[in-house]
């Protein structure tokens, strides 16, 4: 790129090229342009300001080292209401140009040329390897000897090519002295220890589910332990049909839920209706998307703030048309506006990021305007039912 780097790009490159350090060699780095990472935009006095700005995110795209990934647009939005973010596809050349110096380069280097001369590495593609710990350093074998990793990349090529089917953090905790998440989104490493496909694979979501006394007409998804509890053994009309099922925060939008591998059921002891063989085929293929399966309204129910419209905006991803469930939500609603909230930082809520928009027509017409209105947020368990 020829262009003169603007502070607000160098910025933003060197916010992103943090974040790809923190991430210990994550594939996707997303960088958002919230207001607090972007003000200039969010807070832009003029049509021509945002124009501005959109044209300074537009040249670092054009470098093809960053996307800027956007929201299908809707009408009227802006470029802000978009949910914009920067995610990284080139670390080197980004910081060549913004003059970025990489924390973890310099030891990171040293161990590459070091393993490098080891004669007793034993791995099925050296050098693949090595050009792939210089790209994604390892931060667990910062400070170790050159012995010792050795030994562990020994260790886990060995793993890999043994037949052994575990699931990752297994084999991270193994490996990395009990650190089950070294490995996390190391597919690439284990590809280059020799591991085949389906071989190391991440732990199953595991979804708790309550059956109705009679046939599942719809599904409810439960952020909270508490109001699942609530909700199993006090059932009433407004979800008398449902299939409720405790499904963990932000876990439980998961893309993996949909195949059988990447999830686990598990059917609640204490339901009024235990659950009948029907009703657990009719769930399994609906969940699995299986030919024939019934069609079942998915809805959301968690926390009214944030957090949990980001969950919402997520699940749709993975249940298409999920929306935020009405009942519990409006009874939420009503004591936000009666002021039994509280504010974000008496629960450890300050880091949260409005989602801008969920594609819920309930939530984004009604529950975050009032969020961003009052400032203020209220835990599900405050709802009671009725």
């Amino acid at each position: 790129m020829s262009a003169p780097l603007h502070p607000l790009q160098q910025r933003l490159c060197h916010a992103l090229l943090r974040k790809a350090e923190r991430s210990q060699g994550q594939r996707s780095v997303l960088l958002r342009l919230d207001a607090a990472t972007l003000p200039e935009l969010h807070q832009a006095s003029s049509p021509e300001e945002a124009e501005r700005i959109t044209l300074l995110l537009q040249e670092l795209q054009a470098t093809g080292w960053v996307a800027l990934r956007l929201r299908p647009p809707q009408p009227f939005q802006t470029l802000a209401d978009r949910q914009p973010a920067l995610a990284l596809l080139d670390f080197d050349a980004l910081a060549a140009w913004c003059g970025f110096v990489p924390q973890q380069e310099a030891w990171s280097r040293q161990l590459v040329a070091a393993l490098a001369e080891v004669a007793t590495l034993q791995v099925p593609q050296p050098a693949a390897l090595l050009d792939y710990l210089v790209r994604n350093p390892l931060a667990a074998f910062r400070g170790r000897p050159v012995a010792e990793c050795v030994h562990i990349l020994n260790m886990l090529a060995q793993a890999c090519q043994g037949g052994e089917v575990l699931y990752t953090r297994e084999l991270s905790a193994r490996c990395f002295g009990g650190h089950s998440k070294v490995l996390d989104s190391r597919d690439e490493l284990l590809r280059l220890l020799g591991a085949p496909p389906g071989q190391c694979q991440e732990a199953p979501v595991q979804w708790l589910v309550s059956a109705p006394p009679g046939p599942i007409t719809e599904v409810i998804l439960i952020e909270n332990g508490v109001s699942f509890e609530r909700m199993v053994r006090q059932r009433q009309v407004a979800w008398a049909g449902a299939a409720l099922v405790l499904a963990s925060g932000f876990k439980g939008a998961a893309r993996r839920l949909r195949r059988r591998a990447g999830s686990s059921l598990y059917w609640h002891a204490a339901s009024p209706g235990q659950p009948a063989a029907s009703q657990v085929t009719a769930f399994e293929a609906w969940l699995y998307e299986e030919p024939g399966a019934p069609a079942l309204a998915v809805s959301f129910f968690g926390d009214l703030d944030f957090a949990g419209m980001q969950i919402l905006a997520q699940l749709r991803q993975v249940f298409a048309g999920c929306r935020s469930w009405r009942p519990g939500y409006l009874g939420l609603l009503a004591a936000l506006e009666a002021g039994q909230a509280h504010a974000p930082d008496e629960a450890d809520k300050t880091g949260q990021t409005d989602p801008g928009s969920t594609g819920c027509e309930l939530a984004d017409t009604l529950l975050l305007p009032a969020l961003r209105a009052h400032g203020k947020c209220v835990d599900q368990e405050g709802w009671v039912g009725g």
